[in-house]
């Protein structure tokens, strides 16, 4: 028999109305009560010092803003465990290698750790501004500074070549503003904007400068790398030397002309195209035309010190490993 119109809406009325009276009863787990600290682990606070040592200059952290300034990186850092694991890792391997050429260009070791805000001294480092290596070179300030930047040869991937292009950006605005600080600010922000702002706001350093966030913070994340890199295990990482990276020993093979293939050049070296890349991140295409017969240096890695097992445990710094 078909339903009516009415006694449908008269049935749909009296279950609706069973919901009301008669709710649905459910099972709920009972609410559990405020979990004690116990149950999460220990967050700490790192110890902000009363002033900082840096590039032979006591950088004083009384004044509030400069206390504030250098404990949100300190702060942000040290809980970017794995960043700074890699930097640690990577820094027993890259170290070595700069370290010599800013002492060779008198500049303070403490620079180094500009690399570290810049790339986290990954060699291969690409930034959305087209910055590209260690040191984070534009192109036009790559070439600037005597780098080769090309389809096929990009020098801003050669850490050595790099390094030594660092080095004479900063002597050059070192003798522009005669304090170590301003001239890292401007190698975050450019030293047009530097010099144009301590003309505008009256100031002798870029410490007293009001200017965008990110370059506020430049100076102040260096500083706390530096604080990190000296001393990890006072913020609790905790590295064997076996852990960290190392460099591996290489023949250098100048190449004076033409290559047609890369693949096919390494494999008669005995190496891998990977390896090859690996090694000279500066290659930047399958071949290299050289119409102008420059000389390049390529490190051909050795078969035997290919392997960890082979490398010696070499620590740069004994404040890395436990």
């Amino acid at each position: 028999m078909k339903k009516t119109l009415s006694t449908i809406i008269l049935s749909t009325s009296i279950v609706a109305a069973s919901f009301i009276w008669h709710p649905v009863e459910t099972i709920a787990e009972p609410r559990s009560e405020h979990r004690g600290s116990d149950d999460f682990s220990p967050v700490y606070s790192p110890e902000i010092p009363s002033h900082i040592n840096f590039c032979s200059k006591k950088v004083d952290l009384d004044r509030n803003d400069m206390y504030e300034r250098f404990d949100r990186e300190l702060t942000s850092l040290i809980y970017s465990h794995g960043s700074v694991m890699l930097m640690l890792k990577r820094a027993n391997k890259y170290f070595p290698v700069m370290a010599p050429i800013l002492k060779a260009n008198g500049i303070p070791a403490d620079v180094i750790y500009l690399a570290c805000a810049e790339s986290t001294l990954n060699p291969r480092a690409y930034s959305p501004a087209k910055a590209a290596g260690m040191w984070q070179f534009i192109p036009a300030t790559g070439k600037q500074y005597g780098l080769e930047v090309t389809d096929e040869v990009d020098e801003r991937y050669n850490v050595e070549k790099a390094t030594e292009a660092t080095c004479r950006y900063l002597k050059k605005a070192f003798e522009k503003y005669g304090d170590w600080p301003t001239v890292m600010a401007s190698y975050n922000a450019g030293m047009g904007r530097i010099s144009g702002e301590l003309e505008k706001q009256l100031s002798d350093n870029s410490f007293d400068l009001y200017l965008n966030d990110e370059t506020s913070r430049y100076v102040f994340r260096i500083m706390a790398i530096k604080a990190i890199m000296e001393n990890p295990s006072a913020y609790g990482y905790q590295l064997d030397a076996n852990q960290l990276y190392r460099n591996v020993d290489c023949d250098i093979v100048e190449v004076s002309g033409p290559v047609e293939d890369w693949a096919t050049w390494a494999q008669q070296h005995g190496i891998s195209y990977a390896q090859l890349k690996e090694e000279n991140p500066w290659i930047r295409a399958r071949s290299l035309t050289n119409k102008a017969g420059k000389t390049y240096q390529v490190k051909v890695p050795k078969k035997e010190a290919s392997y960890r097992s082979n490398q010696a445990k070499t620590v740069y710094n004994k404040a890395w490993v436990k």
